[in-house]
Parts: C-alpha cells; sequence; structure tokens
C-alpha cells in the first residue's frame, strides 16, 4: 500500500468533498473563525491518497499556547472509506512526517481517531468525547419524532407545555450588547455545574464569522426572561448544538426540553437532516455523564464517534509539555486543598481572639448590674 498526502486549495477541497457530508470544523466556512480568533489560523488542507484514490480529506488549524504550538484537525480527518487502524495509522505516519518538514515548531497534531494505538496520547488539554446522541430527522413528522422519544421525554415535554410553557425565538444575528443577557446565564450555570467558560468574545467572535447560515441562535423565554438558550451550528445539513445554558428558572421547569423541541421541528422542516447534541458520558469524558439524561430524552440510541487525540509531532517536546501541565496540575491541587485547611486554622484563631476579648460570664452580670445602679 502505497500513501501520500496532496495539498488542496479551497476549490479542490470543495470539488473532492462535494459528495460528503463534513463536519462544519473542517469546513471552508470555519476558516473565517480561525482567522478571527487571536492565537489561532488556518494552516493547510490535504488529501490523504492510498494507491492513488483519495481515502481522506484533512483541515488543520494552528493554534498557539503559552510557549508552543500545535495543529487541531477538529472532527478530521473526514473519511471517504471505512477508517481501518492500518490506514489511520498510515495517514498519522505521512502527516507527521510532512508536519516535520514543513514546520519544526509544531509540538504537535490533534486529530480524531477511531482505533487505539501506541502513538496516540490523552489530550494536553481539553475534553473529548466518543459518544453522542444523534436525532435523524429527515422530513420524519411530529408525531415521528415523538415516538422516537424516549417515554421520559415526551413526559417532561408535554409537562412543561401544560405547566410552564416556554415562548421559543431564534435569535440569531444579535449584537454583541444582546448576547450580554445569554452570557449571563452561561455564567451562572457554569457555576452552578462547575465548568468553565470562554470570554463572551469567543462566542460573538464566532456567531460573527460563521454568519447566521452556520451559526444560530435560539432562546427560550418565560414572560419574558431567558430560560434556556443554544447555540447551533448548521453544514452540509447536519446540525449540532454546539453551547448551550440555562439559568436557575430553566433548570427547575425544564425548558431546555421544550427549546431543543422547537429547535428540532424548525431544523427540519428546513431540510436539516440529523441533530447532534455533541456529546454525553463515557469512560474518556466522565464529565459529561450529567449531560446524558437530558439528551438522550430525544432518542434511547446512542452515537459512538471518533474521540480526539494528541500525535507527538516533537516527542521530546511533548514529553516536557505533559510534565509541566502535570505538575501545574499538581500545584493547583495542592493549593485547592491547602485553602480550606488555611481557612479552618483562621477561623480557629479568630475564635480564640473573639473569646479573649469577651469578658467572662461573670464579669458581664457585674458590670449588668452596676449598669442598673447607675441608670
Amino acid at each position: 500500500m502505497s500513501s501520500r498526502l496532496r495539498p488542496l486549495d479551497g476549490t479542490e477541497f470543495a470539488a473532492l468533498t462535494a459528495d460528503v457530508v463534513v463536519p462544519v470544523e473542517q469546513s471552508l466556512v470555519w476558516d473565517a473563525y480561525d482567522r478571527a480568533m487571536p492565537g489561532r489560523r488556518p494552516w493547510k488542507r490535504f488529501a490523504f491518497e492510498v494507491d492513488g484514490r483519495p481515502a481522506a480529506v484533512i483541515a488543520l488549524s494552528e493554534y498557539r499556547g503559552r510557549g508552543f504550538r500545535y495543529l487541531w484537525a477538529k472532527h478530521g480527518p473526514v473519511w471517504m472509506c471505512e477508517p481501518t487502524a492500518e490506514l489511520e495509522r498510515a495517514l498519522r505516519a505521512v502527516l507527521v512526517a510532512g508536519v516535520r518538514a514543513v514546520d519544526p515548531g509544531i509540538a504537535f497534531v490533534r486529530l480524531h481517531a477511531r482505533h487505539g494505538a501506541d502513538d496516540l496520547h490523552e489530550l494536553l488539554q481539553s475534553v473529548t468525547y466518543d459518544r453522542t446522541v444523534v436525532v435523524h430527522l429527515d422530513s420524519r413528522s411530529d408525531d415521528e419524532l415523538l415516538a422516537g422519544m424516549k417515554k421520559r421525554g415526551r413526559r417532561d415535554l408535554r409537562k412543561g407545555q401544560r405547566e410552564h410553557p416556554i415562548e421559543v425565538r431564534e435569535e440569531t444575528g444579535l449584537t454583541a450588547d444582546d448576547f450580554a443577557e445569554l452570557y449571563a446565564v452561561l455564567q451562572e450555570t457554569a457555576e452552578r455545574d462547575g465548568f468553565g467558560i470562554h470570554p463572551a468574545s469567543v462566542y460573538t467572535t464566532m456567531l460573527d464569522a460563521l454568519g447566521p447560515g452556520a451559526a444560530r441562535v435560539f432562546v427560550g423565554r418565560h414572560d419574558g426572561a431567558i430560560e434556556s438558550w443554544v447555540i447551533v451550528t448548521v453544514h452540509d445539513a447536519a446540525a449540532t448544538a454546539y453551547y448551550a445554558a440555562s439559568s436557575a428558572a430553566g433548570r427547575v421547569s425544564d425548558a431546555a426540553t421544550q427549546l431543543y423541541w422547537e429547535i428540532i421541528r424548525t431544523l427540519r422542516d428546513e431540510g436539516v437532516r440529523t441533530f447532534d447534541f455533541m456529546g454525553i458520558g463515557s469512560d474518556r469524558a466522565p464529565s459529561l455523564e450529567s449531560l446524558t439524561t437530558m439528551k438522550t430524552k430525544f432518542t434511547p440510541e446512542v452515537t459512538a464517534v471518533d474521540g480526539a487525540w494528541d500525535v507527538a509531532v516533537r516527542p521530546l517536546r511533548y514529553a516536557a509539555l505533559t510534565r509541566a501541565l502535570a505538575l501545574k496540575r499538581a500545584g493547583v491541587r495542592a493549593v485547592r486543598e491547602a485553602v480550606p485547611t488555611a481557612r479552618g486554622a483562621l477561623g480557629a484563631a479568630r475564635r480564640a481572639l473573639g473569646a479573649a476579648r469577651r469578658p467572662d460570664a461573670a464579669t458581664t452580670a457585674a458590670a449588668d448590674e452596676n449598669a442598673g445602679e447607675q441608670a
């Protein structure tokens, strides 16, 4: 088997993938977002050819970390045939060799793979997922969509519509000032559920760069107050719930179930074929387990997807980065563990100091009697 990478320009990439569903992150549309984000830029696109025939395409973006650079083929490569372990390893081999020759400063490449291998490493930073929930729309009627939901999903949807109906509107094209209201709900969600979020500019830049055709915003309100919202990407008739948030009130009322239902119906009517909830819990992504119950309301079927992995281009450099990150995380854990202990000691000291300053009970009683006499 002979294999090689052939560089592609935008026109060649579009022609080669005309009959292939390309994730939005691998599409030409995504380049505008990479260009607009500080520390990122589109890098190169390739066709991976085996015995002279294209087997996959891959689009790589360059990311700059603190003191290092890496490439990320987010949701790539896009395969045009069944990606066997042999084909995946062959692609990685020619890619690493090519990157090392073209840009020696790249430390590693991040890409997706179906088969485990000894050259694949868990992500240096970030969280990946290898299971998701995909609802197939395909012009299905409301009754067919409802029949495909779990019993609990139908029950929760009908209960919400009956007892706490929300108004769902598409608010695509909102300004940065408008997004501030949504961002406040995201901050509330992050604090409640214990996860990190980006600065607001990351989300608004994404919306502006991708444009209203590829990045859409749906908001659920009750009595005018935002209870849930979702940013949905749409490309090649495939939609993905990219970012989402719910207020405390929205969590209680389960506003998200009504919101997703209306989004799914809207996209179906527009000819979108699939709706991907983008990740649920698994052994590789235990932090996403809390999302599983909500997302599987809409179908009990779980879809396996290729998770992301790091592939070292400069092994010694990558090993040094791994050690540095491990030390950093150990330091953060030590600080977090030390803070409660220090707070406890400080509280005890303050209590002891307060007790030393307070008169004892007998002195207090005598003082009270003297005060009465003086009065």
